[in-house]
């Protein structure tokens, strides 16, 4: 599927401060139309907060950032964002039509006073149809993460923002969610930035990774930053990254501080993007916010 000129996501020369606490510096980025995202790297790099960036809930302290051309604005229908899961409440009495008919009204106070078209399609397109209507807290966690998805893509957002898409999901509800990503991306080439700590189970849907650890950054293809010299340069000790059955197992102290050590952290993907190829950059350590 070709993709239309210009840049979705931009960031250049990128800074963001909280007093004299410095989350991250000089981060320059290109996120092509279409193209997918994952954003990887320890607890504490400003993952998190990169997306409230792109939603425009935290201003930078430096630099630009344009969606589509323009300043990101909160609220912006042309942005799709699916939060960290939290459990709902048991006794919540929201349907599961309700939470994807909050993504086209607003978190307004009450229910909505009715459904819409654009909430009726974004549930059939994640196939949420035959418990739309049970309450949202007796549903399994494969189930609500549909519904979920299914609220960021009511009203056709052209970028899609995801906070730990399949955190909490046990092996079958991720594989389930990431075709599910897939499939939607086939049909309407929506750009997705994926903020994952595991890159595993959504490497064959991803074409670049931008990764931050250790007060650095390094974006290209997973092949060009998930290598031992790029991973041992960002965390500044030395890294093995080691390819076992097509998976990328990432092993070293500095890593093993914020992930299990020996754990998989990306796979193999395309590059879609700029190119550029690895890049690593000065960046302060954060903490996500």
């Amino acid at each position: 599927m070709s993709m239309p000129d210009g840049v979705a996501v931009a960031l250049r020369q990128a800074m963001l401060r909280y007093g004299h606490h410095l989350i991250w510096e000089n981060l320059d980025l290109d996120v092509a139309p279409g193209e997918r995202l994952a954003v990887l790297g320890p607890n504490g790099a400003g993952k998190t907060t990169l997306l409230k960036v792109l939603l425009g809930l935290v201003p930078l302290s430096a630099g630009t950032v344009t969606i589509d051309g323009r300043p990101p604005t909160h609220g912006s229908p042309r942005i799709g964002y699916l939060a960290q899961q939290q459990a709902f409440d048991r006794d919540l009495p929201i349907r599961g039509r309700d939470l994807v008919q909050f993504g086209v009204d607003g978190y307004r106070l009450g229910l909505p006073w009715r459904h819409s078209r654009q909430a009726d399609d974004a549930i059939a397109a994640v196939g949420a149809a035959p418990y739309a209507a049970a309450p949202v807290g007796l549903l399994s966690g494969g189930q609500q993460q549909r519904l979920r998805i299914a609220q960021a893509l009511a009203g056709g957002p052209r970028l899609l923002l995801f906070d730990e898409p399949l955190i909490s999901l046990d092996p079958a509800s991720q594989q389930s969610v990431t075709a599910l990503l897939d499939d939607y991306h086939r049909a309407h080439g929506t750009t997705m930035v994926l903020v994952t700590h595991e890159i595993t189970p959504v490497a064959g849907i991803i074409d670049r990774v931008l990764y931050v650890a250790g007060g650095r950054w390094a974006a290209g293809t997973p092949d060009e930053v998930m290598t031992t010299g790029t991973l041992s340069a960002l965390y500044g000790s030395h890294i093995d990254v080691i390819r076992v059955h097509g998976r990328i197992v990432v092993v070293g102290d500095s890593a093993g501080a914020h992930h299990p050590p020996g754990g998989s952290h990306a796979g193999h993907g395309h590059d879609r993007g700029d190119g550029g190829g690895s890049r690593p950059g000065r960046l302060a350590q954060g903490g996500d916010r």
